[in-house]
């Protein structure tokens, strides 16, 4: 018997229950029958500035402590990485790069494995723009798309919203109506 999927999504947004959050919990009402699901948000587990050491000593990272440590092992600990990241200036927000940044040091961890425990898994992503041109989100979503494939996850999808101040997700009939099938596949 396989394990049900487990979700970690992981809000990245700088204003708490915000368009980009409702749309992913109207996506995450149509889990896998059976699927857990983590909600963390950045704001709540703040990382600290992540340092390039590859190239000093013996380019060794330390095993991560507080905020980052939870997060690893709750990255680990999942199947499916979604990240909940509105369009900021047409890239994720600074807390979720910074948190991808992480990856970098977190693959030279010894005993994590980070790199091959994440292949397999499956990335994702639901976010919102204030603009009606769904090409300015490419940015955001290239950056995960290489960053899964770089890492030998596969790519699940995304889901595009518009939204400009809150509440606007509610009257997007649309992203609303692809949230029902964003985790069907």
């Amino acid at each position: 018997m396989t394990e049900p999927r487990h979700f970690l999504f992981l809000s990245s947004s700088s204003r708490s229950n915000g368009n980009t959050e409702a749309l992913a919990q109207a996506a995450a009402k149509h889990l896998p029958t059976g699927a857990k699901q983590t909600w963390l948000r950045h704001a709540d587990l703040p990382l600290p500035a992540f340092a390039d050491i590859r190239h000093s000593g013996d380019g060794i990272y330390p095993v991560p402590e507080g905020n980052a440590r939870r997060l690893l092992e709750a990255t680990l600990a999942a199947s499916d990485i979604v990240f909940v990241a509105p369009v900021y200036w047409y890239g994720l927000p600074a807390d979720a790069k910074l948190y991808l940044d992480h990856w970098s040091g977190w693959m030279r961890v010894p005993g994590y494995d980070f790199r091959s425990r994440m292949g397999g898994k499956t990335m994702w992503a639901v976010t919102m723009l204030s603009d009606l041109d769904t090409a300015q989100a490419e940015p955001l979503l290239g950056c995960l798309q290489w960053t899964a494939k770089y890492l030998k996850m596969n790519w699940g999808g995304s889901l595009l919203g518009y939204g400009n101040k809150p509440g606007d997700v509610q009257v997007d009939n649309g992203a609303l109506e692809r949230a029902k099938l964003l985790f069907a596949a």
